[in-house]
């Protein structure tokens, strides 16, 4: 075994059972910080001795015994002996715990705690991508536009505060489910996004491992939820945009956009349930949330035969539509480029140049700057707001993307 394949297998275990060991273990001692922790600790052991000694047999065993040891330990150091040392027993019970209610899953628990409405939504976002999802305080950074410091005090706040609050460790009853399915939802579509387009450096363009998780969770939501059309909404937007991940990444490595994809690689199983999903909340006559116009933006695009055959008429009318419940500048960048289909770039450049405000730091903006730039033949500034883009954007093969384009020039 060399440190290479121990790295890999390291890596590999984080992304497969980071969240289920510390939803695992906040089950156990109903405490977030010490789940973390000790998760974190487990994985600097194994980091410590697996180039050594090798990679376990079953490394997510191995890495929930030690993570339990390391609980147990920092619980003693506490000296909280009598009451703690009675949680920690547990660890030793090989009995299975009592069912927690409807969904036997502890992800999906540990998102409900998370997204508890005494945090606001935000923060609950926040801190459910960094307990569920594993990423890292930068990587949540990057998705919220904030600092790491903002985001870390935030993450910190949110655990100190359902510590504070005795806030259990369970799938909510029918009547809570609605104060919290907001949150939960934002939480698995940020997941699914960070999946479909990494933000990370160095980290592989796409991660199937958080699109299918994202994908599984939210499956699970509607189980509990099945007449929600936000849920139904959500799953069909994520099952029409995953349909088309095998024709994200060209051989070369680079993103390839909707409008260069071999249609041909699109999953059409996937697209069917998604195409299903939208027709039942059209049928259902209730106004649609913005998750359900994503998801016919999205049903638009998966029913056209090739970017030209594609109803831009219908997708800014859609756009429109999520405008007035979600007037956020990104949502606005999004039409905009829908615009630029239906009545050119320089009407579309209009529209984004006046987010320039809030979306100076966002690599998106400046790539779509860079493109309707190029269509009018403005190359000088052109190449500069590429330039931008290549600079701030976190993902490799979109980075590519853009420099290949920028050489066109």
């Amino acid at each position: 075994m060399n440190g290479s394949d121990a790295g890999g297998a390291i890596i590999q275990a984080y992304r497969e059972d980071w969240a289920r060991l510390v939803a695992a273990l906040t089950r156990r001692f109903g405490d977030l910080d010490l789940a973390e922790e000790a998760a974190a600790e487990a994985f600097a052991v194994a980091v410590e001795r697996w180039p050594s000694d090798g990679v376990p047999a079953n490394p997510g065993a191995w890495l929930t015994t030690t993570a339990k040891r390391k609980a147990i330990d920092r619980l003693r150091r506490e000296n909280k002996r009598d009451s703690k040392h009675q949680e920690a027993e547990l660890v030793f019970d090989d009995h299975p715990p009592e069912p927690f209610g409807a969904v036997d899953d502890d992800r999906l628990r540990l998102i409900f705690t998370c997204c508890h409405p005494a945090l606001a939504l935000q923060t609950r976002v926040a801190l459910t991508l960094r307990m569920v999802g594993g990423l890292t305080v930068p990587e949540i950074a990057r998705a919220f536009l904030v600092q790491e410091s903002t985001m870390g005090q935030r993450i910190t706040r949110a655990k100190a505060k359902i510590k504070a609050a005795r806030i259990p460790y369970r799938v909510p009853s029918a009547e809570d489910l609605p104060g919290r399915v907001s949150g939960v939802l934002a939480v698995l579509y940020l997941i699914f996004n960070e999946g479909y387009l990494a933000t990370g450096p160095g980290t592989e363009p796409v991660r199937s491992d958080l699109t299918a998780e994202a994908i599984r969770l939210t499956r699970l939501v509607r189980a509990l939820m099945p007449v929600d059309g936000e849920v139904a909404g959500l799953l069909a937007l994520m099952l029409l945009t995953e349909a088309r991940r095998a024709a994200r990444i060209s051989a070369s490595g680079e993103l390839v956009t909707l409008d260069e994809q071999d249609r041909g690689t699109w999953d059409t199983a996937l697209i069917a349930e998604g195409h299903r999903l939208v027709r039942e909340r059209l049928a259902s006559g209730m106004d649609p949330g913005p998750y359900q116009i994503l998801a016919a933006i999205n049903a638009v695009h998966t029913s056209a035969r090739d970017i030209r055959d594609t109803d831009w008429s219908q997708v800014v009318a859609l756009y429109d539509q999520l405008v007035n419940l979600d007037p956020s500048p990104i949502v606005a960048l999004n039409r905009a480029i829908a615009v630029g289909e239906l009545d050119g770039p320089e009407v579309a450049l209009a529209a984004v140049d006046r987010l320039e405000h809030d979306l100076a730091g966002y690599h998106a903006y400046h790539a779509t700057r860079a493109e309707l730039l190029r269509r009018l033949g403005r190359s000088a500034e052109s190449r500069l707001a590429y330039g931008q883009a290549i600079e701030l954007a976190g993902n490799s093969a979109e980075a590519a993307t853009l420099k290949r384009r920028l050489d066109q020039l």
